[in-house]
């Protein structure tokens, strides 16, 4: 599973598909820059390990927006080499991404579709991946808000710390926590199944 996400250096990650515990009040209103320098962050992740963190960003370090040809430049210098370098048996591999339009732009697509035939879960893929389902995709649920409580927990201070600290919490998940985490989204999957597609508070608020 894959997917980008924006952390701001004022302590903000984009929230709209993020599901996470947090000791704070969700409604307390707190006043923030309104333009706080930020990171652009894609990962995937697998039930053995997360290959990433890969920041979009221009030759000065500044986030940029995720395009396609962005998109296909990343696919190619970065998460095929990795593939690779980890020996991960890439003919197993069912690859999974969002609707967004760098991803299903035809020119992704066609890198995409060649390195997983047959196994492509995505807009316009082999299967299609339903939108609006943050609750099943592990990168929303898990991923996104794990490493947002503990990267701001050192509190970084310029864009090169915010980085190094996302690289460190993301080299210390654990393939036993990934483990569980799998397992919970197959529960997720099944309760999906049997309540036909509607919403799963047993799963997502259980105590």
């Amino acid at each position: 599973m894959s997917d980008e996400a924006h952390f701001h250096l004022n302590g903000m990650v984009n929230r709209q598909n993020c599901r996470y515990w947090a000791n704070e009040n969700p409604q307390h209103l707190h006043e923030r820059p309104l333009h706080s320098p930020k990171v652009t962050v894609w990962c995937t992740v697998s039930q053995t390990r997360i290959i990433g963190p890969y920041f979009f960003e221009d030759v000065n370090g500044r986030a940029v927006t995720v395009n396609s040809e962005r998109y296909v430049e990343m696919i190619n210098n970065f998460f095929i080499p990795e593939l690779r370098r980890q020996r991960v048996p890439i003919r197993r591999v069912w690859f999974q991404q969002d609707g967004a339009t760098a991803h299903t732009a035809r020119a992704s697509m066609d890198v995409i579709r060649p390195l997983f035939p047959g196994r492509l879960i995505s807009r316009f893929g082999d299967v299609h991946w339903p939108p609006r389902s943050p609750d099943l995709s592990i990168c929303d649920f898990f991923l996104w808000g794990h490493l947002k409580a503990r990267v701001y927990e050192t509190k970084p201070r310029t864009l090169d710390e915010l980085k190094r600290a996302i690289r460190v919490e993301v080299a210390q998940v654990e393939r036993a926590m990934l483990e569980r985490v799998y397992a919970n989204f197959q529960e997720r999957l099944q309760h999906c199944i049997t309540d036909f597609g509607h919403h799963m508070p047993d799963v997502i608020f259980h105590t």
